[in-house]
């Protein structure tokens, strides 16, 4: 009998370090939303596509003055309404878990689209423009292989809230967005919401479903 309370009071114990060793895990991650592998490395994890949510909106775009990463400053609306299909994303580079995996997505679409890739206008906005000067994204920029037609944009605090308010996706912290990423066919068209992590296919998949829309 004095074994089995014994045996029973190392499982229990057992149990419930498991449990804080989770807890604590989660934490960290933010909810399950680490963008890390069990290594520390930045591997994107998978993400069930059943969690997506996919929504046409009607948004008004502020053409307030940004910066790009290659240091020009634009009027927002009128850079990115110049004609091509849109894909947009709010990133910001020390972000460790929503981030890596909107922006290795955005890495995939572009390699996919292949000799295309600079017709389609990706479009990722700082929510950190503190912190995000031209040249930090750049750095960023290289870290996922930018390639033409992949525009990083910062600026002031003010511009920034007034874009993410736009797209309704302004929390007050950055450490509470959403992932969220918007496409748009061509100017003057409905935009499309994807709540949630999607993958490279299901935005390609929109893109053209768009695409053969407006045809």
């Amino acid at each position: 009998m004095k074994n089995f309370y014994h045996l029973t009071s190392i499982a229990l114990a057992l149990t419930l370090s498991l449990g804080a060793s989770a807890a604590l895990a989660m934490e960290k991650c933010g909810s399950g939303k680490c963008g890390m592998d069990g290594r520390g490395d930045k591997k994107p994890m998978v993400m069930p596509q059943q969690d997506v949510k996919f929504t046409n909106v009607d948004i008004s775009l502020p053409n307030v003055t940004q910066v790009r990463a290659d240091g020009s400053k634009v009027k927002f609306a009128d850079d990115i309404n110049d004609g091509r299909p849109v894909m947009l994303n709010f990133i910001f580079t020390t972000c460790k878990a929503i981030c890596p995996i909107s922006s290795s997505t955005f890495k995939q679409v572009q390699h996919k689209l292949g000799k295309d890739h600079d017709q389609v206008h990706l479009v990722s906005v700082s929510i950190d423009p503190e912190q995000d000067t031209p040249a930090v994204l750049r750095d960023y920029a290289k870290r996922y292989h930018a390639a033409a037609g992949w525009d990083y944009y910062t600026g002031s605090a003010d511009a920034s809230i007034a874009i993410q308010s736009a797209f309704n996706v302004y929390r007050g912290d950055k450490m509470s967005h959403d992932p969220v990423t918007f496409v748009r066919i061509a100017p003057g068209k409905p935009w499309v919401r994807i709540d949630g992590f999607t993958s490279a296919d299901a935005l390609l998949n929109d893109y053209h479903k768009q695409l053969a829309a407006n045809n």
